[in-house]
């Protein structure tokens, strides 16, 4: 427990969220996004919208639980242990795959960086080669990899604040207004096909109530920051990905695998987007490299339960779970190997559409359990019925989101949900063995 003089204010805590969840989510988005156009600004106020009251719903989870294990824990309240079990599966699977996302984001700013141009192959052999960099520097544990973290981030903060505030400055409304719908698609069919990878740019909102022991008065200053953090990021979400579209024509975007360097090139000079494109390759390995760690103690936590497999749960004198970390560089190498496509963008937009997929598992079962949550914590009725309302909108906005992220991305998504439940019953016998006896 935090010393009371040591706790972070409000303000600290909602710049802490911020960072956290900006990540290295966003570098690619613009690319994604000109396929739809600049009509896509509807899709990001959906999200931002769906974001906020997820993030509302999730800060309130944290304030009224009382179980360990994070969402694995809020789904505990409402589906007992087997929902606890789902909800860890699904949001790990969802890293193990988003990591390699990240992989590809650092692949594509990199080869633009050195001026080379990758064939599918190399491309998919560069990808492998950084999730395994990134797995064996883990093998020392997290002091050094939270260092790196701390440090990299902000070669993604910094371009992506600073085109948002000075981009406007080369704007060019008729450039925008001419990348409005270029497929000329309906406003449901717009908004749906970029509505994955707007919620991937706020993927790990729900992180933002780990640090409530080291906050001064959580129950006020937790959700303050936990909304104020999402509605940060939603703005300069919007602003950058909308900025772009005014600098650089949609064609260049389309084609374009570093979207920020491009920008920055046709802002000031191509060193200056050179520059840009090393910090933000230097910030998607900074994130991958922390990612790697957490996908590898998620699957640690879940092992030391009985959930998955013991091989996970072993760590070497460094804490670092190092054999399960060979065994998760080996699936994701496999997985990169299924997914390769003709370019880095649709190898990039798949693996999304599956990571959200599952992310989003946790996030309903989150937001169902809320309910029994404020029951025991004996919540008052006004603030029942606020609460309850927010968590039935983030809970409409995830199923439109699974919806919106194609039939393809659903069906591997629920064949990964279903699998989950058959390793339930394998493990059922070590992680509750006297409960099921006694009953």
């Amino acid at each position: 427990m935090s010393q009371p003089g040591n706790k972070m204010g409000v303000l600290q805590l909602t710049v802490l969220t911020a960072v956290n969840m900006m990540g290295s989510g966003i570098i690619m988005l613009p690319t994604k996004l000109a396929e739809v156009g600049t009509i896509s600004i509807l899709s990001w106020l959906v999200t931002a919208l769906g974001s906020l009251a997820l993030a509302y719903a999730f800060s309130k989870c944290g304030l009224f639980s009382q179980k360990s294990g994070g969402m694995g824990g809020y789904a505990e309240y409402a589906f007992g242990q087997s929902g606890n079990f789902i909800s860890n599966y699904t949001y790990a699977i969802s890293l193990l795959i988003a990591n390699i996302a990240i992989a590809i984001s650092a692949v594509g700013y990199g080869s633009d960086f050195l001026g080379v141009v990758l064939s599918p192959v190399g491309a998919c052999v560069a990808t492998i080669g950084v999730i395994w960099v990134t797995t064996i520097c883990n093998f020392g544990g997290a002091k050094i990899t939270g260092r790196i973290g701390s440090v990299t981030v902000w070669g993604v903060i910094i371009p992506v604040v600073g085109l948002s505030i000075f981009g406007w400055f080369w704007f060019k409304p008729s450039l925008y207004i001419s990348a409005w719908n270029p497929n000329h698609s309906s406003f449901f069919s717009a908004v749906s096909t970029s509505i994955s990878m707007t919620l991937w740019a706020f993927l790990g909102l729900e992180s933002a109530c780990a640090n409530m022991d080291a906050v001064e008065n959580p129950q006020k200053n937790v959700p303050i920051a936990v909304f104020g953090g999402t509605l940060a990021c939603a703005v300069i979400y919007i602003l950058s990905t909308n900025v772009i579209s005014g600098i650089v024509p949609n064609a260049d975007l389309l084609n374009s695998t570093a979207p920020f360097g491009l920008a920055y090139a046709s802002m000031f000079t191509p060193f200056v987007g050179k520059v840009v494109m090393l910090l933000m390759t230097l910030a998607c390995i900074g994130s991958l490299l922390g990612w790697q760690f957490t996908v590898g103690r998620v699957f640690k936590s879940s092992a030391d339960i009985g959930y998955f497999p013991r091989i996970f749960s072993r760590v070497t004198k460094a804490d670092a779970p190092v054999v399960g970390m060979i065994v998760l560089g080996i699936i994701q190498t496999l997985l990169a190997l299924m997914t390769i496509s003709p370019s880095l963008n649709k190898q990039f937009n798949s693996l999304v559409n599956l990571a959200v997929i599952t992310n989003l598992i946790p996030y309903v079962l989150s937001m169902a359990a809320l309910i029994p949550m404020q029951r025991l914590a004996g919540v008052t009725k006004s603030q029942f019925r606020i609460n309850a309302c927010t968590a039935l909108i983030g809970t409409v906005y995830s199923f439109y989101a699974l919806y919106a992220s194609g039939e393809e991305a659903m069906m591997l998504g629920a064949l990964t949900t279903f699998a989950g439940w058959s390793f339930w019953g394998i493990f059922i016998d070590k992680q509750d063995k006297h409960t099921v006896i006694n009953k």
